[in-house]
């Protein structure tokens, strides 16, 4: 009982500690940067780390119980959904904050306001600086909110799943506590981004309460995500041999 104990313990904190992996961050970050409440980014956290318990889950047991084994084209590819999904994160953050920027000042924003003092009337002309432009946002409905992480959480978790069965294998004989070290890792992963995520969204309420802040952050995310992507699938597509005759795949 108490090895058992000590391997939940172990798999929970490096659930935590894997939820810290740069993709990760990156990734929940061109989210979080349109939050500013702290439950929301928690939700966002949470539902990320879900998704990502799933994939973990179903792969993993898949490999520990059948041994299922990943060929290399296909762990190289799903390795690649991930640099494919940061690509596409960071290009629906920047295209919100272009959309975001008014193309040029419009004469209709300029207005006047009377006033009288006594029998003395006069005018006070003023313009509504760009600083009152909402923050970037494509869809603030509470199942976009939701299903939006939940679907990242899940790319990641598929390609992460197979190195995670497979250290678990060389270390847990026992297939059971495997499967029980899978769950307790999920759940680790969930707290550890809900800390992640939840740390975000204070520090944007120190940066600043001006939303030329949040959008500022949002498009550096955005571009961000994106040059990563790229990266990721520069690595996986040419430096490991997916996009030629010789994948060579090693999961990490």
């Amino acid at each position: 009982m108490v090895a058992l104990l000590s391997i939940l313990a172990v798999g929970f904190f490096l659930g935590m500690r894997h939820a810290t992996d740069p993709d990760h961050v990156i990734a929940v970050s061109t989210i979080v940067t349109r939050q500013r409440s702290l439950s929301r980014a928690a939700m966002v956290g949470a539902f990320w780390g879900l998704g990502h318990t799933v994939t973990i889950f179903v792969v993993g047991a898949g490999i520990i119980l059948f041994n299922l084994v990943i060929p290399p084209r296909l762990g190289l590819s799903m390795e690649l959904s991930v640099g494919i999904m940061l690509i596409i994160l960071g290009i629906v953050n920047i295209a919100s904050f272009l959309r975001s920027v008014p193309d040029a000042p419009c004469p209709d924003a300029i207005h006047s306001h009377a006033h009288s003092h006594g029998n003395y009337v006069h005018t006070h002309p003023h313009t509504h600086e760009s600083g009152s432009l909402p923050l970037p946002s494509d869809d603030n409905s509470s199942r976009y909110q939701h299903l939006r992480p939940l679907a990242v959480g899940l790319v990641h978790g598929l390609a992460g799943s197979a190195a995670v069965a497979l250290l678990v294998l060389t270390t847990i004989r026992n297939p059971h506590w495997a499967i029980a070290y899978l769950l307790v890792f999920g759940v680790g992963t969930i707290a550890g981004m809900m800390v992640i995520t939840m740390s975000l969204a204070t520090t944007l309420k120190f940066a600043g309460k001006k939303q030329s802040i949040g959008r500022k952050l949002s498009v550096a995310s955005g571009l961000l995500s994106l040059a990563f992507g790229f990266f990721v699938v520069y690595q996986m597509g040419f430096v490991s041999g997916l996009f030629t005759t010789h994948p060579l795949w090693t999961p990490k």
